[in-house]
This record gives C-alpha cells, sequence and structure tokens, in this order.
C-alpha cells in the first residue's frame, strides 16, 4: 500500500458512497484510476467491508451496554465464549482483550429488560464468573475509521 492507497483510504472510509472523481482530485488521480485502486484494495482486504452506520433510536435499540466479562483461565473457555457471541445479534462488537476483564462486548437493546434477558441468557452462567455492565447515557463518537494521513481531517 503506496501514500496514495492512504489518501484515499483515508477519504472513502468517512464516505463510502463518495464519487470516484472527487477522490481523484483531492489525491491527483483520474476516477478510473482511483475505482482500479480501491477494487485492488477490496481483494486484498485491505477494505474488509462496507457497511451502513444505522441509528440505534430510529431502528428501536436506544439502550447500548459496555459489558466487561471475566471468564476464567482457560484459552478453551475463551474461544468458546467468542464463538457464540459472534452468532448473536445483540452484540455488536466483541472483544477478547487483555488486562483484569477476558472479553468485552458492546450490545444493543429494545429497553432494559431486554438487555436484562441477555445477560440471564448468556452472561449469568457457570461459564462467566463475572461480568459488569456499562450503560451508555451518550454516544459521543461513533465510528471505525483508522488514521491513515497524518493531519488529514474528513
Amino acid at each position: 500500500m503506496d501514500v496514495i492507497d492512504k489518501k484515499i483510504l483515508a477519504l472513502y472510509q468517512h464516505n463510502t458512497r463518495r464519487v470516484a472523481a472527487s477522490i481523484g482530485e483531492r489525491v491527483g488521480l483520474s476516477a478510473a484510476a482511483v475505482q482500479r485502486r480501491l477494487k485492488r484494495l477490496r481483494a486484498e482486504g485491505t477494505i474488509a467491508a462496507e457497511i451502513a452506520v444505522l441509528d440505534n433510536v430510529a431502528v428501536g435499540r436506544p439502550i447500548t451496554c459496555l459489558v466487561s466479562i471475566v471468564l476464567g483461565s482457560s484459552a478453551a473457555q475463551i474461544d468458546k465464549f467468542t464463538r457464540r457471541m459472534r452468532g448473536q445479534p445483540d452484540v455488536q462488537q466483541c472483544y477478547h482483550v487483555t488486562g483484569s476483564i477476558d472479553v468485552l462486548l458492546i450490545v444493543t437493546a429494545e429497553n432494559m429488560e431486554a438487555y436484562r434477558s441477555f445477560a440471564r441468557i448468556w452472561l449469568e452462567t457457570s461459564q462467566v464468573a463475572r461480568y459488569e455492565t456499562h450503560v451508555v447515557l451518550d454516544h459521543v463518537k461513533i465510528g471505525l475509521s483508522v488514521p491513515l494521513v497524518k493531519g488529514h481531517k474528513e
């Protein structure tokens, strides 16, 4: 990946609907050249996915919880738990982390009763030694962008 690829990605990751000609103007390439590079970056897996970011409130899931989980010392326990979380639609993100916890989840729910049900089924089990829930009061910043070009703001 060269400097031009990084400039293209810095623009593209904030708005995948941005036309190639607009990106090309900013990086000094034709629209066709930008499209070829984007195609290559997709094929290489550098662009892992192109997703729509939904407004949780608008789609009826206004509750967001950050859940820290302690499972135990076994790598097999952690692997089994994280594998199960991949298939849970309420789990937006799941991270195996360092420190005093094993797993960090970001969970969305329609209401607190729905979250309580999720917790009873998935967290209040013999596999989970301890968990702590932090309910989000305000989404201050949401994003998946990666800083690629120093001083670049989009």
